[in-house]
């Protein structure tokens, strides 16, 4: 059996990858895939907590743009992350793997709220968690909320699967044909290049929390095992080269 290098991830994925090649709404062959290379982690015994985003259903940010108060706003994309956690529940149990959705903001018909030690308790017996609803508060990103949480489990590295490009480019690679791809980088050039990785506040997070984020592809088959394994595709983010 292949040796994972990390025992304890976060796996962040944004709404549109859910989304798959529709752009919009749940792809129930796409996360039918990524729960199967989710199975492909855990059967290694490693630790998998997700956060999920929600913009292939709502993005506050746009919502706020044609009028609505921002919080209200916030709170909308708030609730289509909660959507798109139960589905990827359901697809994650529908193959055998153990699964509780943890929330922001209560709601306890459809899931627990979020309690940290009872959500590093799931870890420990192999269940995988998935984090919905954001921190619960507006102007705070699920990429902010993915660094909060892996700061909170003590997670070891953050693994920011993307569902258009492969890493992280010195310019958007559909629009530049010269854009040339990273092997590695610091926290401190993604803030000072403005790359676009993450918010300035999730990266902050991660670099005074010293965790590593790992950019990658989620559309090839098993590159989330790869990762876990050790092999080296993507873009890695750390405090240091």
């Amino acid at each position: 059996m292949e040796r994972p290098i990390y025992k304890r991830v976060i796996l962040k994925l944004s709404g549109e990858a859910l989304a798959g090649q529709q752009g919009y709404g749940i792809d129930s062959e796409m996360i039918s895939s990524i729960a199967q290379q989710v199975k492909e982690v855990v059967d290694l015994r490693v630790e998998v907590a997700i956060v999920v985003g929600g913009g292939n259903i709502w993005r506050g940010i746009a919502g706020s743009a044609k009028g609505i108060d921002r919080a209200t706003a916030d709170y909308m994309g708030m609730l289509a992350t909660v959507m798109n956690s139960l589905a990827l529940q359901d697809a994650l149990e529908t193959i055998g793997v153990p699964t509780r959705v943890q929330t922001s903001i209560t709601m306890q018909q459809v899931a627990e709220p979020y309690i940290r030690r009872r959500a590093i308790r799931h870890l420990e017996k192999g269940r995988v968690v998935i984090f919905a609803a954001g921190t619960g508060n507006p102007y705070f990103s699920t990429d902010t909320t993915a660094a909060l949480r892996a700061a909170e489990i003590e997670a070891e590295v953050i693994l920011m699967a993307k569902n258009k490009v492969d890493g992280v480019y010195t310019a958007d690679p559909f629009k530049d044909t010269t854009a040339q791809k990273f092997e590695t980088l610091t926290y401190l050039e993604v803030l000072n290049k403005n790359l676009g990785v993450m918010d300035s506040t999730a990266s902050s997070l991660c670099m005074d929390n010293n965790i590593p984020l790992v950019v990658f592809s989620i559309t090839e088959s098993g590159n989330i095992k790869r990762v876990v394994v050790g092999e080296k595709i993507g873009t890695i983010v750390k405090g240091s080269v």
